[in-house]
């Protein structure tokens, strides 16, 4: 028999909170964890106070039986968490890769909650048939076809990540086996592939700061190239990073925070461009 579909909203493992001021939540992308921001928390902790969270299926965080791992079902999980915690007001939130997307649906269904909503490195899709120019169609449509072959080949997709977690600058950022497979698949499928951010966008009303490596290969430029014209979107390109939150791109998340506290300094290391 099938497993019934999951209804619930479990409360995710918190794996960081420390420091004092203004709350920031983090969190991370799928096949990892909330190591993700292990670069960014210590730059982050003299100012704010700081929590990271594991999500759904990932991490510490239970895995469901019976979830399917859309959007909602992060988000549901994701709001219990932060009441659980009493955060109800004034949160920033910062989402990295799928994280943001996460975010980008929490801050679109609890528009009073959040005082400033930034993604890092979010993969914003919208479906190729969408797209008239037929350059960007195409590039759109090779990040469906990538996705879709790694959900349809496990053996292929989890040596390939065993493979890149043994180089990853950061250890167990890229953790990707047996046990997190179906969170992975179907975060891919019905999170990341079926997504509705832009639409979830259009909605927020705080500032958004959209930062991203300029050598991000998750990133579709025609997707960033229409939040840039959305109201209230901030965008920072980091030159010579990529992906994963290195010190370069966390120094440069840390300087986006830093921006809405005039008392806060920080080092000029990793500066950032305005795309």
């Amino acid at each position: 028999m099938a497993p019934r579909p999951w209804r619930g909203a479990p409360l995710l493992a918190v794996t960081n909170d420390s420091g004092s001021g203004p709350v920031v939540v983090m969190i991370h992308g799928v096949a990892s964890s909330s190591v993700t921001f292990h670069h960014l928390v210590p730059l982050l902790e003299p100012h704010f106070r700081v929590i990271t969270l594991d999500i759904l299926g990932f991490g510490a965080s239970p895995a469901p039986e019976g979830a399917t791992y859309t959007l909602d079902e992060h988000e549901r999980s994701l709001h219990a968490t932060l009441r659980s915690l009493g955060l109800r007001r004034d949160i920033i939130l910062v989402g990295h890769s799928l994280g943001g997307l996460i975010a980008a649906r929490y801050a679109a269904t609890h528009r009073k909650a959040l005082s400033r909503l930034v993604l890092i490195g979010s993969p914003i899709y919208l479906p190729p048939a969408l797209i008239g120019d037929p350059v960007d169609r195409a590039s759109m449509g090779a990040y469906f076809s990538v996705y879709e072959f790694l959900r349809s080949n496990p053996r292929f997709t989890t040596r390939a990540a065993a493979a890149l977690a043994s180089i990853a600058p950061i250890k167990n950022v890229l953790e990707l086996t047996e046990t997190n497979w179906t969170p992975f698949m179907l975060s891919l499928q019905n999170a990341i592939e079926s997504q509705t951010t832009l639409a979830d966008l259009a909605r927020v009303s705080v500032p958004i700061d959209l930062v991203y490596g300029a050598l991000d290969p998750f990133l579709a430029p025609s997707g960033i190239g229409i939040v840039e014209q959305l109201r209230h979107v901030t965008t920072h390109r980091v030159s010579n990073v990529a992906h994963i939150l290195r010190p370069r791109l966390a120094q440069a998340v840390a300087r986006v925070l830093a921006s809405s506290r005039p008392e806060v300094a920080m080092s000029p290391e990793a500066p950032t461009a305005p795309a």
